[in-house]
C-alpha cells in the first residue's frame, strides 16, 4: 500500500507560496506558507507540515489503540486524541524535537493499570510513531 500528496511552492521561502494536494483530496490546493509554518501562533494562517504531522500521528495513534482495545475485549467508546509537533530552531535552521501524544478516552469495563498498557503499546506500536523514531514521541492518557 502507497499513500501520496503532492506540494507546490513558488517564490522564496519568507515570501513564498505553497499549495499542498492530498491523494484522499481531504487537502486540494490546500495552501501554506512560511508565515504559516513559522510566524503565526494562532495556526489560523494556513496549515504546515508540522500541523499535518501531529493529524497523522494522532490519527494512527488512534487506530492502533482501538485495535488493541476491540482485542482485550474493552472496545473503546470514544479516544480523543492530540499530537502536539513541536520545531524548534537548532544548528543549521529548524528541527522537528518531539510529538507530545494526549488522550483523553472512554473505555467501559476497563481498568486504568491496563488502559495504561495498551496505551504505551500503541503509542510505541502505531506506524507513525515508529517513523518518528528519531525524535521524543511522549504520552498522556487518562481515563474519562
Amino acid at each position: 500500500m502507497k499513500r501520496h500528496a503532492t506540494a507546490v511552492w513558488q517564490g522564496a521561502l519568507a515570501d513564498g507560496k505553497g499549495q499542498i494536494t492530498t491523494q484522499s483530496g481531504a487537502l486540494s490546493g490546500h495552501p501554506y506558507s512560511f508565515k504559516a509554518r513559522f510566524e503565526d501562533e494562532s495556526g489560523k494562517s494556513g496549515t504546515n507540515p508540522e500541523e499535518l504531522l501531529g493529524a497523522a500521528h494522532a490519527g494512527c495513534f488512534a487506530m492502533q489503540l482501538s485495535h488493541f482495545l476491540a482485542e482485550n475485549g474493552t472496545p473503546a467508546e470514544e479516544l480523543n486524541a492530540r499530537a502536539v509537533v513541536s520545531v524548534e530552531q537548532a544548528e543549521g535552521g529548524f528541527a522537528v524535537k518531539s510529538s507530545a501524544l494526549t488522550l483523553e478516552a472512554k473505555v467501559p469495563g476497563l481498568d486504568d493499570a491496563k488502559f495504561q498498557e495498551l496505551a504505551k503499546k500503541a503509542k510505541e506500536g502505531c506506524p507513525i510513531s515508529k517513523a518518528l523514531g528519531a525524535i521524543e514521541v511522549s504520552l498522556d492518557a487518562r481515563l474519562a
